[in-house]
């Protein structure tokens, strides 16, 4: 294999991307796997756009600084290791950290708008999209949003009716066509979950 392999997974919001991927670092080494999250190359609150309330909404396209998240993948491409702050979501809470991308055999690039972004899109070698109903993702949004990131319940609400669920009709769902591999995650992903372990498994190796 002449470079590392490059893998963009993609799907609404709480549709169980980073679940997933946790489950798949698994069953690899640190030096086996890099994955790389698009939510730590948000803008700054205060170059959010913002709805027709005057409240910033994160879920666009234009909310990501896609320029640095395409440059930083070019780096790893070529061997260099990427450090990020972790963003923190506006949670005053969460303890700041830096992070650090080591280059790897399989790069997988996790986010729902990827696939939307040229830059980054034309880099994949494999497009991942994985699904689940509305009414489970705002759930696990309800529950996430409240218990990592400090939101009430009314907040997620609004958010996932103007901001959430408007933009995946619009930039994430009609990309789904454009992906190789589909996951429904509604119950689980195992069976799916073995699959790729496998598949990446026989990269590495080559």
């Amino acid at each position: 294999m002449n470079g590392p392999y490059i893998v963009g997974v993609t799907g609404g919001s709480a549709s169980g991307k980073t679940l997933f991927l946790k489950k798949l670092a698994k069953q690899f080494k640190e030096n086996e796997l890099c994955i790389v999250s698009q939510d730590n190359y948000y803008k700054p609150r205060e170059l959010q756009p913002l709805d027709e309330e005057g409240i910033p909404n994160f879920d666009t396209p234009f909310s990501i600084d896609s320029a640095l998240f395409a440059a930083d993948l070019n780096e790893l491409k070529h061997g260099r290791s990427v450090t990020r702050p972790r963003y923190t979501f506006n949670n005053p809470a969460a303890p700041q950290e830096t992070l650090v991308f080591k280059p790897a055999p399989v790069i997988i690039v996790e986010g729902i708008f990827v696939f939307y972004y040229p830059d980054l899109a034309g880099q994949f070698d494999l497009k991942i999209f994985i699904d689940a109903r509305e009414h489970v993702k705002l759930s696990r949004r309800i529950r996430r949003d409240q218990e990592e990131r400090g939101y009430s319940v009314e907040d997620v609400l609004y958010r996932y009716e103007k901001h959430v669920a408007p933009t995946y009709e619009k930039y994430i769902a009609p990309l789904k066509y454009e992906a190789d591999l589909v996951i429904p995650n509604n119950r689980g992903f195992d069976a799916a979950l073995g699959v790729l372990s496998a598949f990446f498994r026989k990269k590495i190796e080559e």
